[in-house]
């Protein structure tokens, strides 16, 4: 159990819902994503791995403060920060369905597939890139069922 899973924040943030959670609530975990680590390293750090937890446990502007340090640390053009990206506006589209704000939920959709479409592999950080495809048809299935 990492140290994400032990301390999973009281309640998801969403703005204008929940209150906002303490300033540096997650630099530690944040900083197990340095500069100059390998995406393999990158995703193993703490970061990455909590960043996932958080998004499959609904905590979706909490992964995307996760994911951006790994981001940061990728290889500027890669495969690895495009489907980060990815990842990182997925959670985006998810947090505004939060917010009852289909329209950029569905604006962010495209962004995802057009971001996934680029990308070669078809795994990638430890990630099947289809079962991310499969998210974000489900999420996409959510908001054209709300517009």
């Amino acid at each position: 159990m990492t140290r994400a899973d032990r301390d999973l924040p009281e309640h998801a943030y969403v703005p204008g819902q929940t209150p906002r959670h303490a300033e540096g609530r997650f630099a530690p975990i944040c900083a197990t994503a340095r500069q100059h680590m390998s995406s393999a390293q990158l995703a193993q750090s703490e970061a990455f791995c909590a960043g996932l937890y958080y998004f499959q446990s609904g905590y979706f502007w909490e992964a995307h403060e996760l994911f951006e340090p790994v981001w940061m640390a990728l290889e500027e053009g890669s495969d690895d920060r495009r489907f980060l990206q990815a990842l990182i506006q997925l959670a985006n589209a998810q947090l505004k369905i939060k917010m009852q704000r289909p329209k950029a939920a569905k604006r962010l959709c495209i962004m995802v597939r057009d971001l996934l479409t680029t990308l070669t592999a078809t795994r990638l950080m430890g990630q099947e890139i289809s079962q991310i495809v499969e998210c974000l048809d489900a999420v996409e299935s959510h908001v054209d069922s709300v517009l």
